[in-house]
């Protein structure tokens, strides 16, 4: 065994997203290194908990045997500064930031300041923070008064797959994958949908809709206002062996994030050799390699449109960039790659 240490999640570890995604297989993989994982639940709000969720999210956190290394996802830890101060006297803690709080679409001037602050004075409090791109960890530097020794980079890991199957029936395979909120630029997809009526395609959205019920009727009143409703399909969290369907029959996946952590959804279509249609937003960029998909501006509509337009239009160039996405995948990190880093941090910490 390697060693002990408990790993802090806010909520229920199952939730359907990319960043609970990571959290599970990362402590799956732990323990296969031979670590001691004891997983806890620091209940739900977060990030903006209650007074009584703070207090009993401390109260579990406290009772880890002192000494023990505390691995908590940012999603709390970015909330719970106080707690991150104290806990430091006793514990080694790693803090896991899948993206800064403060970036998620939808804040007000008020709260995105809010979150800035208390996640610089919990960052302030980690021993190591675990980052899953470059482009998160230099944002911490330059924003977070972050010390760049003090971040270690462990991306996401990808499971080897069967390449995906093209359509021949002349309809080209639009999917989508991620949680209906702003921050994933549903709005933007749809409106650039909307200039290609002409065109043969069918768009499928797989995504956790309970997350921001707001966001989730916004995108079911731009399918039915664009008119799109026979050629849009919004599935709502679905299984990973559904997902994994939906990946075989994609002939493009396409998302409209405003900002990304990483992006594990980009490496997943990459791994079975489906073309990226995406944003250069937060880490994208350096997901998404140049052969194995087309990159445009966050929230511009008109440009996702013609490229998805062309990509339409030409199966030559589909076929393109599947070979560059398939080559690229040869390169993927595998979970166990990814846990070996993470194993490294908590060792550094321990």
């Amino acid at each position: 065994m390697v060693g002990a240490v408990t790993f802090a999640v806010p909520g229920d570890l199952a939730t359907p997203t990319g960043g609970y995604a990571y959290d599970r297989r990362m402590i799956a993989e732990l323990a296969r290194l031979g670590w001691s994982v004891e997983v806890i639940n620091l209940g739900d709000g977060f990030p903006r908990p209650s007074s009584a969720a703070r207090v009993s999210a401390l109260t579990r956190l406290t009772a880890v045997e002192r000494g023990q290394p505390i691995v908590i996802d940012g999603l709390a830890f970015g909330v719970l500064p106080e707690a991150a101060a104290q806990l430091r006297l006793n514990h080694p803690l790693v803090a896991v930031v899948h993206h800064p709080l403060a970036l998620e679409s939808g804040l007000g001037p008020a709260e995105a300041a809010a979150l800035l602050a208390s996640e610089q004075m919990a960052l302030s409090a980690a021993s190591r923070i675990v980052t899953t791109s470059a482009a998160t960890a230099r944002g911490l530097v330059a924003n977070y008064g972050v010390q760049a020794d003090h971040i270690a980079i462990v991306p996401p890991g990808t499971d080897r797959a069967e390449a995906a199957r093209p359509s021949t029936d002349g309809i080209v395979r639009l999917l989508a994958i991620g949680s209906i909120v702003p921050r994933k630029g549903y709005d933007v997809l749809i409106a650039a949908l909307a200039r290609l009526a002409d065109l043969p395609w069918h768009l499928v959205i797989a995504g956790d809709r309970s997350r921001d019920p707001a966001a989730a009727r916004r995108l079911d009143d731009d399918i039915q206002r664009c008119r799109l409703n026979d050629r849009v399909c919004v599935l709502g969290a679905v299984s990973d062996e559904r997902i994994a369907e939906l990946y075989a029959a994609a002939d493009l996946f396409v998302l409209a994030s405003r900002f990304e952590g990483y992006g594990m959804v980009y490496s997943e279509a990459i791994m079975r050799g489906v073309p990226v249609v995406a944003t250069t937003a937060g880490a994208i960029s350096e997901t998404v390699p140049s052969g194995a998909g087309v990159l445009v501006a966050p929230d511009d509509s008109v440009a996702l449109a013609l490229v998805l337009r062309r990509l339409i239009e030409r199966r030559e160039e589909r076929r393109r960039l599947a070979a560059g996405a398939r080559a690229a995948a040869e390169h993927l990190p595998t979970w166990q790659d990814s846990a070996k880093l993470f194993s490294r941090a908590l060792e550094a910490v321990a």
